[in-house]
């Protein structure tokens, strides 16, 4: 057994001679673990591959040759059917079509985003003012947890992340870090915290594997994990020192099988992270609040989520099959009958891509894994027997990642081309007033609500028709290679190390 060391906090850990961190000097414990591989007839060749993606060409290319034949027929009639049908003869000219069309679309896209921010705003208050009110917790509920720490390349963030997780109030528990075959210096860093803290209530410990993707990671940190609550948190995460005592408490409910936390920026430097910070707060954390009265919180964030190990082990564990293992994850506890909340309390501020270029890199990945994890579970779509609740994430999911996303990318285009081709500016004004007035009072409303920075509500001004445009457009590639069957990789982000600066 290691040796005991006699720490009260991590600030603590010093020399008082040299002014250095001291570290335990103790074997570092190894489990093996061998990731799971798809079988060799299960992956497609060359060919078939190939062979897939012309098919949806085609499959694609024709529906478009259908929808312009259907405008074509409607339009001019050429064989009489609406004339013999309706009595009348079509006067409409192609002009007249567009710019009856543009303003139907104009005031649909309107309703709709009018409708979907109304009822994640009002049903975010609801959370909200349940949060508030129920303060009846049960503060003995303090069982032992079993905190998981995937670790890739993190050596520059790793050593920060394992402190405030040991500053953290919370009488037990133990903290796993999984290098998953680093190629940096985050196996020597994890060695190094390897150790007993805090009078010997809380353990650090180490496991190494051969790369094999972050969802491998977890599982190994959960297969030698101790205790029946598992906090999976990212290698580059900084928590809140409530955090534990702020998502345990909710447990309390046998149907619960894992709780959200609220991540933030960290790396609020430049007008790319300050933008994020705006849309984590905005939309991410918005929604998650809103699914959270439902209890069905459909993406459980990497940087921060607690689960019941039993939930984990009912959902068959974490998978390698998609980019998106969170949200995965999420739909497997969700059909698997379990409830999933979110905690605006439990506080994970983590490192945002400060360039652009690794901005929509990590975008694409994202809304790839999303679709990947909707197409796997796509027999919920329209059999709700299996789970009501699961069905109505998948449709909530595809609306947002699928159908959202393309038409804002759309309607932008479409209704600047007609504002240039038939003089229709002031239209394409009021709509963007219309937009930006609609974030000013989300922004206002989230802002206050989660104590965030008062200066986040003036980049709302053109967070909708600059930065979401982008992401979105972003999102729409995404969405078509994916579904024509393009590759990818993971897409590692490189770390600039703010946690370790602050």
């Amino acid at each position: 057994m290691p040796e005991e060391r006699d720490i009260q906090q991590p600030d603590s850990i010093v020399d008082t001679d040299e002014k250095k961190l001291v570290r335990p000097k103790i074997a570092v414990t190894r489990t093996e673990f061998v990731p799971l591989r798809k079988k060799e007839d299960d992956i497609p060749t060359a060919q078939e591959t190939e062979s897939m993606l012309l098919r949806r060409i085609f499959v694609y290319g024709l529906l478009s040759l259908v929808l312009f034949a259907i405008i074509y027929l409607f339009l001019y009639d050429p064989f009489g059917y609406l004339f013999r049908l309706t009595g009348e003869t079509n006067t409409m000219k192609p002009s007249g079509l567009i710019v009856f069309s543009s303003i139907v679309a104009l005031v649909l896209f309107l309703v709709i985003l009018l409708f979907r921010y109304l009822t994640l705003m009002n049903l975010a208050y609801l959370n909200t003012t349940k949060h508030t009110i129920e303060t009846g917790h049960d503060a003995s509920f303090t069982p032992p947890i079993s905190i998981i720490v995937p670790a890739f390349n993190e050596g520059k963030l790793l050593e920060s992340t394992v402190q405030s997780l040991l500053g953290m109030d919370y009488p037990k528990y133990e903290i796993i870090l999984v290098d998953d075959g680093s190629t940096d210096d985050t196996r020597a860093v994890a060695r190094a915290m390897v150790g007993w803290y805090r009078n010997g209530q809380v353990e650090v410990r180490a496991v190494e594997k051969s790369n094999g993707g972050k969802s491998t990671a977890l599982n190994a940190g959960i297969q030698v994990s101790n205790f029946d609550f598992l906090l999976n948190v990212d290698g580059d995460s900084q928590l809140s020192p409530d955090t534990l005592r702020k998502t345990i408490r909710h447990f309390v409910d046998p149907r619960l099988g894992a709780i959200a936390g609220n991540v933030k920026v960290l790396n609020r430097d430049n007008i790319w992270t300050t933008l994020q910070a705006l849309e984590y707060v905005e939309s991410l954390n918005m929604a998650r609040s809103a699914q959270s009265i439902l209890k069905l919180v459909n993406i459980i964030p990497g940087p921060l989520g607690l689960f019941r190990k039993q939930a984990i082990v009912d959902a068959g564990w974490y998978s390698s099959d998609t980019f998106a293992e969170d949200a995965d994850i999420t739909l497997k506890i969700i059909r698997a009958g379990w409830r999933v909340e979110y905690e605006p309390d439990a506080k994970s501020f983590t490192e945002a891509p400060d360039r652009i270029v690794d901005l929509l890199k990590q975008r694409y990945r994202w809304t790839r894994g999303i679709l990947q994890a909707v197409r796997k579970h796509r027999d919920l779509f329209f059999n709700p027997t299996i789970n009501f609740g699961g069905t109505l994430v998948m449709w909530s999911m595809a609306f947002e990642s699928l159908i959202w996303p393309i038409m804002n990318v759309f309607a932008n285009a479409y209704f600047i081309f007609i504002a240039l081709v038939f003089d229709m500016s002031y239209y394409l004004v009021y709509w963007w007033l219309s937009l930006t007035l609609l974030d000013l009072i989300a922004a206002l409303y989230c802002v206050a609500v989660e104590k965030e920075e008062v200066r986040l509500v003036f980049y709302s001004l053109f967070y909708r028709l600059f930065f979401i445009l982008m992401i979105d457009v972003t999102k729409t590639f995404a969405t078509i290679e994916e579904f024509l069957g393009f590759g990818m990789n993971w897409g590692k982000l490189e770390r600039i190390g703010t946690g370790a600066k602050r």
